[in-house]
């Protein structure tokens, strides 16, 4: 389960991030990719580390207001950093010690998904196949 749930986290997110129509949808991706570059800020040990790389992440979310592949570059930077927490720093959720593990694992499905342009899954549904980034959803 340490390896499968989030996976099954990451896809339940893109399954409910995917839910507004665009541009909504991308503009509330980018929100919540600086959401989450900010996370460790109140106590993930790495000291003044833990400032610039959310000035980096927040970069890359107002990058993401016009565009897919900048939100997809910031989720992987996040897992990137997920990594140097479960490594060397605090964990994201202070009693849960494998949670940056748990978020490595669950942000690289949500970034694929941002840099395949965000396609509603709830459209392939509907029509047969996902909807291009920028295509109206019907």
């Amino acid at each position: 389960m340490r390896y499968v749930l989030p996976v099954v986290i990451g896809v339940l997110s893109v399954l409910v991030l995917s839910l507004p129509r665009e541009p909504h949808r991308r503009r509330l991706n980018a929100l919540m990719v600086a959401g989450a570059g900010a996370a460790y800020l109140s106590g993930g040990g790495l000291g003044g580390w833990e400032f610039a790389f959310t000035a980096v992440v927040t970069w890359a979310a107002y990058r993401g207001l016009e565009s897919w592949t900048f939100i997809g570059i910031g989720w992987l930077l996040h897992t990137a950093w997920d990594v140097v927490h479960h490594l060397n720093g605090n964990p994201i959720v202070p009693f849960a010690g494998d949670s940056s593990f748990g978020c490595a694992l669950c942000d690289p499905v949500i970034a694929l998904w941002c840099l395949r342009g965000g396609p509603s899954p709830w459209e392939w549904l509907r029509r047969g196949r996902p909807a291009a980034a920028g295509e109206p959803a019907a």
